[in-house]
């Protein structure tokens, strides 16, 4: 193992018999391979929406890695929570092509609107912002994905509308919120 193996936190039953259906899709000693997946699994019903270090340990040793390798991977990917995230994650993509569409004055509308900073969280806990590299989407900036969900060709009045609707959307919003 890579650690003593020692947590104050595990996965559910139910989630421990889907981390060991995951690793058996890839090859004996390759087992690193089941670390994305896992850790949305850790996400979600350990860290509450972030990844605290000791989440990360315990997700390395269920994979007998070490864990500095899934420090790397998580630092890298935004779709991780290094820290305490509101109940929507609203992620603006702020490269080039997006930032001559207007992303960077989507980003400081949401402050203004909101009350808090880019990669802060709203008083009410309902709202973080998180400026994020690219989604994939230059066509349609500015945008920003919440959850699992693209929202595109934004404005104020758009934004507006779906941080309405977003504040009586159960989390996750498993279908688009549609404004």
């Amino acid at each position: 193992m890579s650690n003593n193996g020692n947590h104050s936190m595990k996965f559910s039953d139910a989630t421990l018999a889907k981390v060991r259906e995951i690793i058996t899709h890839y090859p004996e000693g390759k087992q690193k391979s089941a670390l994305l997946p896992l850790l949305h699994l850790a996400q979600e019903e350990l860290g509450k929406g972030w990844l605290p270090v000791e989440v990360m340990d315990y997700v390395a040793s269920l994979l007998n890695i070490q864990p500095i390798e899934v420090y790397e991977v998580v630092t890298f990917y935004t779709q991780y929570n290094q820290q305490p995230v509101g109940k929507h994650v609203l992620e603006v993509c702020i490269t080039s092509p997006c930032c001559q569409l207007g992303a960077e004055e989507m980003v400081h509308y949401l402050e203004k609107k909101l009350g808090a900073k880019a990669g802060e969280t709203t008083a009410d806990k309902m709202f973080t912002i998180k400026p994020v590299e690219c989604l994939a989407a230059c066509g349609y900036a500015p945008m920003m994905q919440v959850g699992e969900h693209y929202y595109e060709k934004l404005t104020e009045e758009k934004v507006d509308r779906l941080l309405e609707k977003l504040r009586d959307t159960p989390y996750p919003a498993l279908q688009k919120v549609e404004f």
